[in-house]
């Protein structure tokens, strides 16, 4: 009777895995659909290539998954960092892939001020590590700025207070680029007003700033969050144009201020800051003007007197020309003798050459001359017989010389043929001991290899056991039951499956054929 019992069909209802897993997973999401978590992330490695981001919250006594899917991941306000002590928004779900539960987050925030303070101080020293805040890389601000750019809220009490004080200091052109100053795009909007700025073109038709002041009134630590943005400091530091911080009172304190070329502790102090006082200006202007014109009358006084002492210092005109006027008028005495005194020697000495001049000497000089000119045409010819006598001789000379060259080749080629030979004789005899050489030194590392394979091993008994993934397993404690192990001996290899400790051995099934092993070293572990 008991046996008929025990075969008889039982009642309850049968489930597929995969159906199990939906229904499990849909009472989960019931009762957990919205949760809050608070817990400290733990294993954060940035987001994974699809976007999504993995990591798990803890506590002291649990662990839980935790995923961000993508489009939520791009709308934190908060970016999840490792060790970091959040509360996390979401809904519970289950993955049945590997049958675990997890959190899928919808938004995440820092658990308390305490959290905030000290996510602040990890991203401030991870960014004065590179270098973000360096007072060698800050720049100067420009004494008097004809274009001020201002990044703030245009509905503001701020941007009131920064025109006012530049309009009773200096009057300049200002640029208001609009933001967000409190929220979770704020941060953004102010990282990219920043860049804005400095990618304006000089003469373009929008002025490009020579100053730019970042400004917000006072807040809570949550208020000024968006300026404590990561995104906002490295915009700040790699600002082109000089940057003034104004967020907050005196005692509040961003991460833009230590970016920032110059913080000032209110809006006010960066209008102050960013232009000079013009009626101070002016008042110093007219000082130094009227100090000018002073020393410029003191200076022409003082050349006056200095021209007036060299003047008397000098000798009158009479006195400097009344030595040259007595030559003048001495040579202007005897300049019309002298002209007559030159024109008559100039005619003696025409009369004197005149009366050597008869047609006796011209025809003599003229015979004089012939013969010259045939005395020296017949030298000519003589010294270019002795010219042509010389550059025939030099001829022969070459052509004797010509006439040796073909022996002198034969001879270097003879030479050089021989030479050739020793050459190859001697080449071949040093590559037939280059190649000794090589041999015996390969075969001693082929003998070498072999003494270090693993292979010569497993032929005293041992064997290599590895998992699927063909990675060599050395300690027991990594097999787990049920793993597929491959296990290889000197003369091939075989498959087993690992069985636990407690479990009776199954019975021994036929072993595999050994597999045929490629001729090679193989791995050296």
């Amino acid at each position: 009777m008991s046996d008929l019992l025990d075969d008889s069909p039982s009642n309850a209802t049968e489930f597929t895995v995969s159906e199990l897993s939906g229904s499990i997973r849909r009472t989960v999401e019931d009762a957990f659909g919205y949760v809050r978590v608070r817990g400290e992330i733990s294993g954060y490695r940035g987001p994974h290539s699809s976007g999504h981001a993995y990591f798990s919250l803890k506590d002291d006594k649990a662990r839980i998954e935790a995923v961000i899917w993508k489009g939520v991941f791009s709308r934190l306000t908060h970016r999840p960092e490792e060790g970091l002590e959040v509360i996390a928004t979401g809904k519970i779900t289950t993955y049945p892939g590997s049958s675990k539960y997890q959190i899928v987050i919808e938004a995440i925030e820092p658990a308390g001020a305490g959290a905030l303070m000290a996510l602040i101080e990890e991203r401030r020293r991870r960014l004065a590590a590179e270098g973000l805040f360096d007072e060698a890389r800050k720049q100067l601000l420009p004494f008097m700025p004809g274009v001020i750019g201002v990044v703030t809220s245009p509905t503001g009490a701020v941007i009131r207070d920064i025109l006012h004080r530049l309009e009773d200091r200096f009057p300049v052109h200002v640029i208001v680029w609009p933001v967000r100053v409190q929220g979770e795009t704020s941060g953004q909007e102010v990282a990219q007003a920043i860049t804005g700025f400095n990618a304006l073109a000089p003469g373009g038709p929008i002025a490009r700033p020579e100053l730019i002041i970042v400004a917000r009134g006072g807040g809570s630590l949550e208020d000024l969050w968006g300026f404590n943005d990561e995104a906002v400091v490295r915009a700040a530091a790699g600002s082109d144009i000089p940057l003034i911080s104004a967020v907050g009172h005196e005692t509040d304190w961003t991460l833009i201020d230590h970016a920032a070329d110059r913080r000032a502790p209110t809006p006010t102090g960066a209008a102050e800051m960013a232009v000079p006082v013009k009626a101070d200006l002016v008042a110093e202007v007219a000082s130094l003007a009227a100090r000018l014109r002073s020393a410029q009358s003191r200076t022409l006084d003082r050349r006056r007197e200095a021209v007036r002492g060299l003047a008397r210092a000098l000798p009158t005109l009479d006195s400097v020309l009344a030595l040259p006027r007595q030559r003048l008028d001495r040579s202007g005495q005897g300049l019309g003798q002298a002209l007559q005194l030159n024109t008559a020697n100039r005619r003696r000495h025409f009369e004197r050459q005149a009366s050597r001049v008869t047609p006796v000497a011209l025809v003599s000089a003229l015979r004089d001359k012939r013969q010259m000119v045939r005395d020296r045409a017949a030298r000519a010819d003589r010294a270019q017989e002795r010219r042509l006598d010389a550059w025939r001789s030099r001829l022969d000379r070459h052509a004797a010389v010509l006439s040796a060259v073909p022996r002198r080749i034969a001879d270097l080629q003879s030479r050089g043929r021989d030479r050739l030979k020793g050459l190859h004789h001697r080449a071949d005899i040093a590559l037939t001991q280059l190649l000794g050489q090589r041999r015996r030194g390969l075969g001693a590392q082929s003998r070498m290899l072999q003494s270090l394979s693993y292979h010569s091993v497993l032929g005293r008994g041992f064997a290599v056991i590895r998992d699927s993934d063909r990675a060599v397993l050395s300690r027991a404690t990594q097999v787990n039951a049920g793993t597929l192990l491959a296990i290889e001996f000197a003369d091939g290899e075989i498959a087993a499956l690992a069985q636990s400790s407690d479990q009776p051995p199954s019975a021994p099934k036929k072993p595999p054929r050994p597999k045929r092993r490629e001729p090679g070293q193989g791995s050296l572990f």
